[in-house]
């Protein structure tokens, strides 16, 4: 973990902050005045993300954190919530795309994909949601996929994950939303731009030119204007596309 702050103020928690979708958000809301705590399985990954965080006049702190272990999400929520100050932002954002023919997918990487795209969901979102329904307040965003909507070919597992995600953001948000507790899902349908896609599909990567991909910063926008919102009129799923995405 980076250095703890000796003054506590608001924290927003993005769990699985990677260098794309994950790292924008957690700027976006580290620009709005928010302490951010940034997970991913290992710490060294994170430090340029903090280092950008705090350059820009932000406060940042990683952590080391397997999100699909229960001792390891007890100990985070715990350790953040008396180091560092209290979580009035969840985003849990860990991808587990990993295409595979049904005929030739594995028992453990099925388990390990629903693992890592749902079960840890359920344990961060369960953790954080004692915490803000105690003081009463609080958002959380879980980050979705196509796949949460329907299963394409190839794509058993991750399908069932992400619809298990969605499901368990649907419960918590009725269960939750009366004790002022805001819980979204956020569909993101598009290639989105990154390293991999720049590298491993040229031809798509080359719609950034006329707005045909997805920038991370504005998926981050979005993020922070689900937080904002006033609850007489939350958004529960918002659906992200590029203009020209098919669907």
């Amino acid at each position: 973990m980076s250095e703890t702050s000796s003054e506590k103020g608001k924290v927003a928690l993005v769990v699985g902050a990677g260098d794309a979708t994950g790292g924008a958000i957690a700027r976006r809301f580290a620009a709005e005045g928010f302490v951010t705590c940034v997970t991913r399985r290992t710490a060294e990954k994170l430090e340029p993300l903090v280092d950008q965080i705090r350059d820009l006049g932000g406060v940042a702190h990683g952590f080391s954190s397997d999100a699909r272990k229960e001792e390891d999400v007890v100990a985070l929520i715990e350790r953040i919530e008396s180091e560092v100050g209290p979580i009035e932002v969840l985003v849990f954002n860990i991808g587990a795309n990993v295409p595979c023919s049904i005929l030739e997918e594995t028992a453990r990487k099925y388990f390990k994909i629903w693992e890592m795209a749902c079960f840890a969901g359920f344990l961060n979102g369960r953790e954080v949601a004692k915490r803000m329904v105690a003081r009463g307040k609080g958002t959380i965003i879980f980050t979705g996929a196509t796949a949460a909507l329907r299963g394409s070919a190839n794509f058993a597992a991750f399908a069932g994950a992400k619809h298990a995600l969605r499901a368990l953001a649907q419960s918590m948000a009725r269960e939750l939303g009366p004790k002022n507790i805001h819980v979204a899902h956020v569909v993101v349908d598009g290639a989105i731009d990154t390293e991999f896609i720049r590298t491993n599909f040229p031809e798509k990567y080359a719609q950034k030119e006329v707005d045909g991909i997805v920038d991370p910063k504005h998926i981050a926008d979005n993020y922070w204007q689900l937080h904002r919102q006033t609850r007489d009129a939350w958004t529960f799923e918002l659906d992200l596309r590029p203009y020209n995405e098919r669907w």
